[in-house]
């Protein structure tokens, strides 16, 4: 055989074999995205047990058109090698490019599996959180909460494939060398390649639009079309979420904060009239938005000294019995929720421990923005919280906690607060059980507790702050469990497990502490930092997940408050709600009021935020849901709590909430930024 007709037979790339080749391997990589979209519900099936086909139907055409906008960006190299027959024939290049888009996006599709089931979100900016945090704490999580082998291995299955099936797609698209050689010797070869390229250009713009309106492309809000929260979730993708996300995360976070929504001093009035009660005294007007002088009536005043605040990982409303729950979670709640006071409409201005944690101690709502108060620079400012206020009056802190004080700038925020004594993980000896990732066991973090509050100058009052981590993801607890574990519960019931280990917990610290000498004079309040998943993802905002109990416990509270309180509240009342049973006048700036020293047909109000770098917050006021996502039109609810939790929606959104929702949030940022947030005038960034 000569060298000429070796040529001539052997297989080589012409423009329509490379056409074939870009339209079968997009279409393969359309696919992967439709499986990795199925396994994404299959993984998470419980949330779509009442789902009916036609949504889900809806939902997978929804994410197909989605999908097309990401394939189109991976096609895009592909689509100009049309215009050069060496482009053309470079598929081993253009093998492994696909390859490696594959995997990044099958990564992505794997890493979402577990990410939906823990947070009932898509991918977002806590993504970017988590990688900024101690990689060590992060990576043990990874590797002892989820079935990191398996899935790894899932995705190198899938991948591998997927390059098989590229290498096969060009095998079978080239041409004999004579049909290209005839194809390219003609006049209008450039031509055709141009027209060519058009083609695909023009049928890529349609695609990656996604819609054939006018105005703007395809937007996450075009997923929601169904009544099924999880439905619309679905019809979403990883790629272009996280996208969305890093825009968000790494823009500065001021353009993400709600300002300009109306006149500021229209905002303000309409804040200062949803915080101010009869019992406060508007002071540095000028200065402050709601700075003011607040003193609780002499009938709502308990004879207490200190205060222990227990903040209780993930210690859900859902499925806490004092609040209807028929499963058993947690038998000493109950139990201590009848020696005190029970607020049954009670909600996490977050859904993450640190957006908890700064709501519940230092009085701040979670906002756009912000949701990363305790790391940003204005997390360096004087906030109107429990330090501030209780350390004027002479009183004595401790905190302890199971982990690592640097996880979330704890210590640095604290201090700066004004906290000094800090018991995390390093002080511990000995403990019963020390998880891995983040620290020990929380009968080991109640037990240091006992010890520490006992051993305080008791001459002086005191002010604590003891928080939970058992009930968190990889939930490594003590073997044997002092508890049974829970079962029948689905994918829940490792996260139930660790729920009822924590409310075990609970008890056995309030048993060891009652005869104690300083527990008469202490007004107790026991409260969830957020809730999480559950089988019925009510809103979009998954409202179950910030539905957590409080309960007050304190010599005299039930005789003079009742059993139950059915007002709605949320972290931010934690604060002005102590210092009013504390009594006496104090100059505050809480953004939150005294749930006790309300006139009786106040039904509360509350404005909720989810983690995630997200837009959309909510008000809730009563029995209602005001809901709005920056930019959307608002959306407004009926809803219902406990064991037969539901959502109505509403004809039409009530003016006044939608109104109420946009000047508090729009207020506070604006304070935030300008560092007029605290118990006095700011003399700077700093103070």
């Amino acid at each position: 055989m000569t060298l000429s007709t070796a040529s001539a037979s052997r297989p080589v790339v012409g423009l329509r074999g490379q056409l074939l080749f870009i339209v079968g391997a997009l279409a393969a990589l359309t696919l992967m995205l439709t499986l990795l979209r199925g396994a994404l519900l299959v993984w998470n099936w419980e949330l779509a047990a009442e789902v009916t086909r036609g949504d889900l139907l809806e939902a997978f055409f929804n994410g197909l058109r989605f999908d097309l906008r990401v394939v189109v960006i991976v096609g895009a190299p592909l689509m100009l090698t049309v215009l050069s027959a060496r482009l053309m024939a470079m598929r081993t290049l253009q093998c492994l490019w696909l390859t490696l888009a594959t995997l990044l996006l099958c990564l992505l599709g794997t890493i979402e599996l577990s990410f939906y089931r823990e947070f009932h979100q898509r991918l977002n900016t806590l993504v970017f959180q988590y990688l900024q945090e101690d990689p060590a704490t992060v990576l043990s999580m990874l590797w002892y909460g989820f079935p990191v082998v398996r899935l790894l291995l899932g995705m190198a299955l899938v991948s591998w494939l997927m390059y098989r099936s590229y290498r096969w797609l060009d095998r079978h698209t080239r041409l004999p060398d004579s049909a290209a050689n005839r194809q390219h010797s003609q006049l209008g070869a450039l031509t055709a390649r141009v027209s060519v390229l058009l083609l695909l250009l023009l049928s890529s713009t349609v695609l990656a639009r996604g819609t054939l309106r006018q105005g703007p492309p395809l937007r996450w809000g075009d997923a929601f079309t169904t009544e099924s929260t999880f439905t619309n979730q679905l019809g979403l993708t990883p790629a272009l979420t996280l996208y969305s996300a890093a825009k968000a995360q790494f823009s500065d976070h001021r353009n993400n904060a709600w300002l300009g929504l109306m006149d500021d001093s229209k905002a303000t009035e309409v804040t200062r009239h949803l915080l101010l009660t009869a019992n406060d005294q508007l002071i540095d007007a000028e200065q402050a938005p709601v700075r003011r002088k607040s003193e609780s009536p002499a009938e709502t005043v308990l004879p207490v000294r200190n205060v222990v605040v227990v903040l209780m990982e993930s210690f859900a409303g859902y499925y806490t019995g004092a609040l209807g729950s028929p499963l058993g979670i947690t038998p000493e709640f109950d139990r201590l929720s009848k020696e005190g006071l029970l607020f049954t409409r009670y909600f996490s201005n977050g859904t993450h421990t640190h957006q908890g944690m700064f709501a519940t101690m230092a009085c701040f709502p979670n906002l756009p923005g912000f949701e990363y108060l305790m790391q940003e620079p204005e997390g360096g400012h004087a906030f109107s919280g429990l330090p501030q206020l209780l350390s004027k009056r002479g009183f004595d802190d401790l905190y302890v906690y199971n982990g690592d004080f640097a996880w979330d700038n704890q210590k640095g925020f604290f201090g700066k607060q004004g906290m000094r004594h800090f018991i995390g993980r390093n002080e511990y000896v000995n403990p019963v059980f020390s998880d891995p990732t983040w620290g020990v066991s929380d009968q080991d973090m109640f037990d240091r507790a006992v010890t520490e509050l006992n051993a305080l100058d008791h001459t002086r009052p005191f002010y604590a702050l003891l928080q939970t981590l058992s009930n968190h993801t990889p939930y490594a607890l003590p073997d044997p469990l002092p508890v049974d574990a829970v079962s029948g519960q689905g994918v829940n019931d490792e996260h139930l497990t660790a729920m009822r280990y924590s409310d075990w917990a609970l008890g056995r610290f309030f048993d060891q502490v009652r005869n104690e000498p300083w527990y008469k004079d202490t007004l107790f309040v026991v409260i969830g930092d957020h809730g999480f998943g559950t089988p019925r993802q009510l809103t979009d905002l998954d409202l179950l997940r910030f539905n957590v109990p409080m309960l007050l416990i304190a010599p005299g509270i039930t005789e003079r408050f009742g059993q139950r309180n059915d007002i709605v509240g949320t972290q931010v009342d934690v604060v002005p709600t102590i210092m009013g049973r504390l009594g006496g006048e104090v100059q505050q700036q809480c953004w939150g009021r005294d749930l006790l020293a309300l006139p009786t047909e106040d039904k509360g109000f509350g404005v909720i935020k989810p983690s995630g770098g997200g837009q959309t917050v909510g008000l809730l006021q009563g029995d209602q849901l005001v809901l709005q996502p920056r930019g959307e039109q608002p959306r407004a609810y009926r809803y219902q709590l406990g064991p037969e939790a539901a959502v109505t929606p509403l004809p039409q959104v009530p003016t006044e909430l939608d109104e109420q929702l946009k000047a508090y949030v729009q207020t506070a940022t604006t304070a935030l930024l300008e560092n007029r947030v605290g118990v006095e005038v700011a003399t700077g960034k700093g103070d």
